[in-house]
């Protein structure tokens, strides 16, 4: 009989759309592959009682921030007991809080920007690092929420105060590290290859990351060997040091004009990544040699409880 794969998609989170998209995408793939009963689910707040009723044998987590990204739903599988794809509860809640991942990252020698931690109303009331400075929440993903104050912005961004603001209270105040923006996924054990993301835009924001012609990705990326290696063998540490599970995604940024690899930061390690027609990890995967319904079927097949 056909292993049966709930693929959870949709959610409530400010990820909705992405997600929907890699989850069709996802649940495509498997239906292509012909090896499995394929149930879609777009994720609501009784996803408990749609899973005891469906009794998957298999959830392919493909949610992007809460409650897929965060622990909150790996743990919700765990007591149902429904194995499940991507990293367990602990290592989804840590990376998810921006800041505590840092500092675990840091502890395992991972380069990682300086920076504070303060209240969006902090963020917003007068510049708290010299100019240019980025300005994140603590617990979104995709770019959302993310503001980058450059030399001529004579104020910090004043939507952080905005009364329908839905993004939590805490951000993350970080130095703006000029270069590159490179990103590595891990599989496994293993870590893939290095992408340079060139946006057409002036960030890499949701709009870049997910529209057709958003980005230019540059696979291999177009850096000195010594960077490339050193972003590999830094994905896998992270991935390791965070205690992550099936695919992981490390962006990086790159500044040139630092001596050899000293110029390499770790802005953070997504336990959930993209799984659409325009992202990352199955651009890395296909350069691999591993082919979009490969890759699903390994995420599928990779699926536990305690992880």
């Amino acid at each position: 009989m056909s292993k049966h794969v709930a693929v959870l998609m949709g959610g409530w989170s400010a990820e909705r759309e992405v997600s929907l998209r890699s989850g069709k995408a996802c649940a495509d793939a498997l239906e292509r592959l012909g090896l499995y009963k394929v149930s879609r689910i777009d994720v609501t707040r009784d996803i408990a009682a749609t899973l005891r009723d469906l009794k998957p044998d298999v959830a392919l987590n493909v949610l992007h921030g809460r409650p897929g990204e965060d622990g909150t739903l790996q743990g919700l599988l765990e007591i149902l007991a429904v194995p499940y794809t991507h990293s367990g509860v602990m290592a989804s809640a840590v990376a998810m809080q921006k800041d505590i991942a840092k500092t675990l990252l840091k502890a395992a020698n991972v380069p990682v920007p300086g920076g504070v931690v303060v209240s969006r109303h902090e963020a917003a009331a007068r510049h708290l690092l010299p100019k240019p400075y980025v300005i994140k929440p603590v617990a979104e993903g995709s770019s959302v929420g993310v503001f980058i104050v450059r030399e001529d912005h004579s104020a910090p961004p004043q939507e952080l105060t905005a009364a329908d603001w839905t993004l939590g209270d805490r951000m993350l105040v970080e130095p703006f590290i000029p270069g590159k923006e490179l990103t590595c996924a891990v599989m496994g054990d293993k870590a893939l290859g290095v992408i340079e993301i060139v946006p057409t835009t002036k960030f890499y924001d949701y709009e870049a990351k997910y529209a057709p012609g958003g980005s230019t990705h540059l696979l291999p990326a177009p850096v000195s060997s010594a960077v490339y290696e050193e972003c590999r063998r830094l994905a896998l540490l992270a991935h390791q040091a965070l205690g992550c599970r099936g695919v992981t995604r490390a962006d990086f940024r790159y500044d040139e004009t630092r001596d050899g690899v000293s110029g390499i930061a770790c802005l953070e390690v997504n336990t959930q990544p993209g799984m659409t027609e325009t992202s990352l990890v199955p651009e890395l995967a296909a350069h691999a040699g591993i082919s979009f319904e490969e890759l699903v079927r390994w995420m599928v097949e990779d699926a536990s409880l305690d992880r």
